[in-house]
């Protein structure tokens, strides 16, 4: 049969012409590949489709199609773009009885272009954005006939899965992702995808690749055994979900953001320990703070992920900056009262003498005129009685903040560190509980 080859070739694909010099050309031609691949088997194996076989008929009513993936490495996360980059081994398997192996032969391997001559599932991956078949000296493919009538194919590819990501618990947050493999043509009631267990990618170390550590994530993947359905076209479409969850490192952002940030707001409460008339070393310590926080909101909002709300961590950040500013507030509360203090005390002194002189002397007589005995009236009103105590109020409290042994300064070094161990305590509690929501979703 091997004699009878080219002529075949020939006589199958004018594209093959002879050349000067001997030997044949080939112009690019599928229908050529597929035609020498299928004689050059067949003239090893004698095997040949059966007459009645037609590739666009499925191989029963409601045919199972296994699939079962490894994944071999994870290549990437694009938060941008919210994508992720995977290295895969694709195995879909079927029982097609139609198809015979040769006898005495458990199998048998055919070339890839005969996947052209047999029926094939329409597989769909939902969420797919890129596949690329690996090759080395060719590609990454194989088609393989069992005796038991399966039918097996195995492709090693570079998948690129759009994965919907939300980031408002930014750095907290879980991605959950799920990809479902079905057909776009097939119904449920012709064609059913189902999992089919397959061994575990193992390392270098020998043990299985459950999950995989990246720079800021762990990913991890689980074969969803329940039915799903798609509900698209012509009908409902059977699928099988494959859900690819990304938790991310959060050692990282505590050492980078959190900690230094926490440091900021206690630093600046060291300048309630300091003599407020040492105005450049007081107010030194908290701009250099307030500012040190504000370049690392800006730096953490540029370099994080983009989201339609406020992200945790910017949470976090805006509040530190809030606590430092309301501790340079405070410094300038002293200051306008340290500003006054010395001009208030003379007034007040000033006052105090016009009281106890007018403490001691005796009240003045009125003569009422239209009364024949004289009627003695006491000066006062009650408006200028409630002036007189506001303004005390507003003295004693301006006075408190100026007083030289800084009252105001005590009190807010204690307010200021209960105040922020409440909000670590209310912010810590509510985004950890929403991120394990978000985990078990």
């Amino acid at each position: 049969m091997r004699t009878l080859l080219l002529p075949l070739l020939l006589l199958l694909t004018p594209d093959l012409y002879p050349v000067d010099g001997g030997g044949f050309s080939l112009s690019s031609s599928k229908g050529f590949l597929e035609c020498a691949s299928q004689i050059l088997y067949m003239d090893q194996d004698a095997y040949q489709l059966p007459t009645n076989y037609s590739r666009n008929i499925p191989p029963d009513k409601n045919t199972t199609v296994y699939i079962g993936i490894n994944v071999n490495r994870v290549s990437g996360v694009d938060e941008n773009r919210e994508e992720i980059t995977l290295d895969v081994f694709l195995q879909v398997s079927w029982e097609d009885m139609r198809l015979n192996v040769p006898f005495n032969k458990s199998h048998i391997d055919l070339p890839w272009e005969f996947r052209q001559l047999i029926w094939m599932p329409d597989l769909y991956i939902w969420q797919l954005q890129t596949m690329k078949i690996l090759s080395v000296l060719q590609e990454m493919a194989s088609l393989r006939l069992y005796a038991n009538h399966t039918v097996s194919v195995s492709i090693g590819a570079t998948i690129t899965i759009k994965c919907e990501m939300d980031f408002v618990l930014y750095p907290l947050d879980v991605q959950n992702c799920a990809i479902d493999f079905s057909s776009y043509k097939y119904t449920r009631e012709d064609v059913r995808f189902v999992w089919r267990e397959v061994a575990p990618w193992s390392g270098i170390s020998g043990e299985q690749r459950r999950e995989f550590r990246l720079p800021k994530y762990v990913v991890t993947f689980v074969t969803d055994k329940s039915n799903h359905i798609r509900n698209f076209g012509e009908g409902e479409h059977s699928a099988a979900r494959l859900q690819i969850k990304l938790s991310r490192e959060l050692r990282g952002y505590l050492l980078e953001s959190y900690l230094p940030s926490s440091l900021f707001v206690i630093i600046s409460w060291g300048s309630f320990c300091v003599i407020p008339e040492i105005v450049p070393g007081r107010m030194v310590l908290l701009v250099t703070t307030l500012l040190s926080l504000v370049t690392m909101f800006d730096t953490v909002s540029t370099n994080s992920p983009d989201a339609l709300e406020l992200k945790c961590i910017e949470v976090w950040l805006i509040s530190c900056t809030i606590f430092v500013f309301l501790a340079l507030l405070e410094y300038f509360v002293v200051l306008f009262g340290i500003r006054y203090d010395k001009s208030w005390s003379r007034r007040r002194q000033d006052l105090r003498r016009a009281a106890s002189a007018a403490q001691l002397a005796p009240p003045p007589l009125h003569i009422n005129h239209s009364q024949d005995s004289p009627i003695l009236e006491m000066p006062g009103d009650a408006s200028d009685s409630f002036l007189s105590r506001f303004a005390t109020k507003v003295d004693h409290g301006v006075m408190f903040c100026g007083a030289q042994h800084g009252a105001l300064d005590r009190y807010a070094l204690m307010v200021f560190p209960l105040c922020f161990l409440l909000f670590t305590i209310i912010y810590w509690t509510t985004y950890l509980s929403e991120a394990h929501k978000a985990m078990h979703d």
